[in-house]
């Protein structure tokens, strides 16, 4: 922490005065509380009536989604999650990894700078809620705080909504404390090497090489880049620094988006029928891995690893791999530790 000279005594009858920290809180989508209709219905509800994620007026959206998508994809997406929930703690996984890097993080902060720097968690949609992580950060003395959106890919649907979420929760405060916010880490050093090296060691665990790796990222409607969000422009620079970093050659890496939700268009070339036909084209042994994702979800561990997997085997393929997201590996923990101390430079 920057060296702060010594306080006078306080007069008598003066309320406590904690100590100045910083904190930081790292901040992911969300995760519904179980996998029943009504806790998916609440979830579903809230992620998809956030005007950064579906951009159609309201009094047009609103009916189509609570009388009539909400009537029927709390069971399919309740389906999805009951095959990866984690029965030991009774959450989805994406909960247990970001439970688990905060607890790390905040152990390698201790280690470096004291107690004086504060890790929390919280998810934008869902609970642990981004406010009531903010009111834990300012009881325990943080005057100063850093918001960690945990996608390296900017996208308005992501980063944005994430810290909006945050403003909000500060709006409702008398005292607010000070802010700043993790920039997009699409083409950050520390994180393609993280990338790379999930790729080799993962690899070199298996008794066969794929013919080809895809980065599969999230989907995005193509109308949001047509009005201006960077997020396909970030995934195709990391997809491409990551093969450079491997020394594989293009025809070894391709990239695509995986996620598509309605009839309208999306971000380019669609995973699902690029895995298809993948088995004609002579791929028979495919590795995929979502560089968008630093925890293990149900888009990877449930659409990917399940779905696509089972695409790619009907229509021939004879090996498929997936490649865990950074998850809490050593490499991304150092990582956010690197991006952390770097963006709360001057305040520690």
């Amino acid at each position: 922490m920057v060296p702060q000279a010594p306080s006078p005594p306080l007069p008598a009858g003066h309320p406590p005065v904690k100590t100045p920290r910083v904190g930081v809180l790292l901040i992911n989508l969300g995760t519904p509380e179980g996998t029943d209709y009504w806790s998916m219905r609440r979830y579903l509800s809230e992620f998809l009536s956030d005007r950064r994620v579906v951009e159609v007026p309201r009094l047009i959206w609103q009916p189509i989604l609570q009388g009539i998508i909400l009537t029927f994809r709390p069971k399919k997406s309740g389906h999805a999650y009951a095959g990866i929930w984690n029965r030991e703690l009774d959450e989805s996984p994406l909960k247990t990894h970001t439970r688990e890097q905060a607890l790390l993080l905040s152990a390698a902060m201790a280690a470096r700078h004291g107690d004086g720097v504060v890790v929390e968690w919280g998810m934008r949609y869902g609970h642990p809620s981004t406010a009531a992580a903010l009111e834990r950060l300012t009881a325990a003395g943080c005057e100063r705080i850093l918001l960690f959106p945990l996608y390296p890919q900017y996208s308005a649907t992501t980063t944005a909504t994430a810290c909006d979420q945050a403003f909000r929760a500060l709006m409702a405060m008398r005292r607010q404390p000070a802010l700043r916010t993790v920039p997009t880490y699409h083409d950050e050093p520390a994180y393609i090497s993280a990338l790379a090296t999930s790729v080799r060691d993962h690899l070199a665990g298996l008794d066969w090489t794929p013919d080809l790796l895809i980065t599969s990222f999230h989907g995005l409607p193509k109308a949001y880049l047509e009005k201006g969000d960077p997020y396909h422009c970030y995934c195709l620079k990391t997809a491409r620094l990551l093969r450079e970093e491997l020394g594989w050659t293009a025809d070894k890496l391709r990239h695509a988006f995986q996620s598509r939700f309605g009839r309208t268009e999306w971000l380019q070339p669609y995973l699902e029928p690029m895995v298809k036909a993948l088995p004609e084209q002579g791929v028979k042994n495919l590795a995929i891995m979502a560089p968008a994702f630093v925890s293990d979800c149900v888009e990877t561990l449930e659409e990917v690893n399940q779905g696509i997997r089972e695409t790619f085997l009907t229509a021939g393929g004879q090996n498929f791999t997936y490649i865990p997201c950074l998850n809490s590996s050593p490499a991304h923990i150092d990582l956010l530790v690197r991006l952390t101390e770097r963006e709360l430079g001057g305040w520690v």
